[in-house]
């Protein structure tokens, strides 16, 4: 790192922003100065909640800094690097990121055309509060890509606050989102389905909590110890594509877009059988 930390202002500041800033003003990564959202009151709370920072309620009031974190949906970062580009161009050109897993570095093109350095960091972590995300950001791998010197420079940062950084193309970012997907956001998708067909099924509903924490806990435990196919059981691992059959044709009559999924799903799983 650096001799003195970083000044890293903020536009935008979710879950996400919050523990990013949270872990670099608390190790002493970067000097935490400006932050701006939608209203000057979030920003408050996540100047409180990050333990620095300026809350600001107009973007042109913020002040010159190294490093700018664009932490706002992914369907706002283009809109929000326009306006920037609009607002900011008194200031020096600096080095900005975004924190999307789906989004390149081209996002922020208005700022790029300005002079400034461009790049996204998306951690692969879920980030469902920032006292859990926290507490489970060691050793989290990050995603890095654009311009090399921002690379570079968000490579010492985020390395400094615990994660483990590698490169992605511009051109892969959307399949490299697509895996923390299907890691993550699908699971509590197929758990709500099971659990509606259950009930559906006349399953009594005080069993169901029980069965949700006894069949996520062994199928993670099987899948750590095993691998994938090693954990992978039920019909697809023993091939009985009969069966397969006739459970999507009961699931496509109880709803189809479930039958759909559960159909390529178990296509998947065959494939995975075999390899």
């Amino acid at each position: 790192m650096t001799a003195q930390p970083l000044s890293v202002n903020a536009v935008g500041c979710g879950r996400v922003g919050k523990t990013l800033l949270r872990l670099g003003h608390v190790q002493g990564v970067v000097q935490v100065q400006d932050v701006h959202t939608r209203s000057l009151e979030s920003a408050q709370t996540a100047c409180h909640v990050i333990g620095a920072g300026v809350a600001t309620a107009n973007l042109h009031t913020m002040r010159a800094a190294n490093l700018w974190m664009v932490a706002v949906p992914d369907a706002q970062v283009a809109t929000v690097a326009h306006t920037m580009a609009e607002q900011l161009q008194h200031l020096p050109p600096a080095v900005a990121f975004h924190c999307s897993g789906a989004l390149d570095s081209s996002a922020l093109a208005p700022l790029a055309a300005l002079g400034w350095q461009t790049a996204s960091a998306h951690c692969i972590l879920s980030f469902a509060s920032v006292p859990a995300a926290l507490e489970q950001f060691p050793g989290t791998p990050c995603a890095l890509e654009g311009d090399p010197r921002a690379c570079a420079l968000l490579r010492e940062v985020f390395t400094a606050i615990g994660a483990h950084c590698f490169d992605v193309a511009s051109s892969d970012k959307l399949l490299y989102h697509a895996a923390a997907v299907f890691a993550t956001n699908f699971l509590p998708v197929l758990q709500a389905t099971a659990e509606a067909l259950w009930q559906s099924t006349g399953v009594p509903a005080a069993l169901i909590p029980g069965l949700r924490i006894a069949l996520l806990r062994n199928a993670v435990a099987n899948i750590t110890a095993n691998g994938p196919r090693g954990a992978l059981t039920g019909p697809a691992a023993r091939g009985d594509t009969a069966a397969i059959a006739r459970q999507a044709h009961a699931l496509g009559q109880w709803d189809a877009p479930t039958g759909a999924a559960y159909e390529a799903l178990s296509a998947l799983a065959l494939r995975l059988a075999k390899a």
